[in-house]
């Protein structure tokens, strides 16, 4: 009888490498593993290697740069995606891609099977599960690092015995990359209190003592130039992870909370994730009402949450997108940035669709702005404060008497 074919997303790391093996062993299958490339700019000849080398029967290999670029991240520049204020998104949008293009070569093989490398700790579970379902809810999950409750320990341990090669930087950190940012975890960073050592680091730079100034253009919510060259996406984001990383800026540390309830400490790389999403939040508070910023700080918060938790295919993600790409029709414009070790600020923006008006808010003798009509303004402004403050002191009178 043949043999049952799974499909498996495989990185070349430590913890899809093992998965190989404990599909065969365990479960007897034939494996055939897909790289799906989103930036992570590794030696995808090697990986093919190592895949073979360890058992797979065949590998797939697809470039899917433009399209995670051009569907998830330009979404997130627009929707200003931040979970909890901090981080970029970037594993969390590329897993829902990663994970279509699993269910299609699964379809493609035949296979009943798809597998993952993911642990019962981590949001990429709840990710790569969900978004699979939602492909397909028929195919099986099979995810043996969170069904053997491994620790990284025991795939080490397991690898050296499979004869599985492991790297130096796998023996100190978990990674993963792609063009919107690099996360860091493992070793030493597990204790939240220890500074990341710089051989954490691949984008950032740390001796770099010069001021770099950029300027940014943006058309209906999108950056399509640097400095006045226009460039594809991927390049655009691309040059700005090299620029803004060598000024030392990029680095996000903080403590998350996790879709399974686990506080954890972590910690990413994402320089130019991080100077767009600045830029594109200033030019937006200059082109946007106040009332429709309010309103979309919220949706904001709801979509990043969305992504975050393995919600991309969900219904509502798609509804929010609607009202935010209407938002993006007048963010036109340009912002320059400043960066010097380490920080980053706006300090220069401009746009026809501007609400900021200099002859309005402007203090000089060309302002246009009647100040005699601000008095009936505060009056009504303020009318229910000032009462509700008198009588909250008749009371405290009365109390007192």
């Amino acid at each position: 009888m043949a043999k049952q074919k799974v499909v498996l997303a495989y990185s070349g790391g430590l913890d899809t490498s093992v998965c190989i093996r404990y599909l065969q062993v365990l479960h007897d299958m034939d494996v055939v593993t897909v790289t799906i490339d989103c930036g992570q700019n590794d030696d995808f000849t090697e990986i093919e290697k190592k895949a073979r080398s360890i058992g797979a029967i065949d590998h797939i290999k697809i470039d899917a740069k433009e399209e995670f670029a051009t569907n998830f991240v330009i979404a997130s520049i627009k929707a200003n995606g931040l979970y909890q204020n901090k981080y970029p998104l970037g594993t969390a949008l590329a897993r829902p891609l990663i994970a279509s293009k699993l269910v299609e070569i699964a379809h493609q093989e035949a296979a009943p099977n798809v597998a993952h490398g993911c642990t019962g700790k981590g949001n990429d579970q709840v990710r790569f599960d969900l978004s699979i379902r939602a492909k397909d809810p028929g195919l099986k999950i099979i995810a043996p690092i969170r069904d053997m409750n491994l620790t990284r320990d025991l795939e080490i341990k397991f690898a050296k015995e499979q004869n599985i090669p492991v790297t130096e930087e796998a023996k100190k950190y978990s990674i993963d990359q792609n063009i919107w940012g690099r996360s860091i975890e493992g070793g030493n960073l597990e204790n939240a209190f220890c500074e990341p050592p710089i051989d954490a680091f691949s984008f950032v730079e740390f001796d770099n003592d010069s001021i770099g100034q950029i300027e940014m253009e943006f058309q209906n919510g999108i950056p399509v130039a640097v400095d006045g060259k226009r460039m594809k996406m991927v390049d655009l984001i691309e040059y700005l992870t090299r620029l803004v990383g060598s000024f030392g800026v990029g680095i996000v540390d903080h403590i998350e909370d996790r879709a399974i309830g686990i506080k954890s400490r972590e910690v990413y790389e994402a320089p130019a994730a991080i100077a767009i999403i600045e830029s594109h939040k200033d030019l937006e508070k200059m082109v946007l009402t106040n009332h429709e910023l309010r309103f979309k700080a919220f949706v904001e918060e709801y979509w990043s949450w969305l992504v975050y938790s393995g919600l991309w295919y969900d219904p509502l993600r798609r509804d929010l997108d609607k009202f935010i790409d209407e938002t993006q029709k007048r963010v036109n414009g340009k912002v320059k940035l400043r960066m010097h070790n380490g920080s980053l600020r706006v300090t220069g923006r401009e746009s026809d669709y501007s609400l900021y008006k200099s002859d309005v808010s402007g203090y000089g003798a060309s302002s246009s702005f009647d100040q005699a009509l601000a008095k009936g303004f505060v009056e009504l402004w303020g009318l229910q404060t000032v009462m509700a403050n008198a009588i909250a002191n008749r009371v405290e009178s009365k109390t007192a008497g």
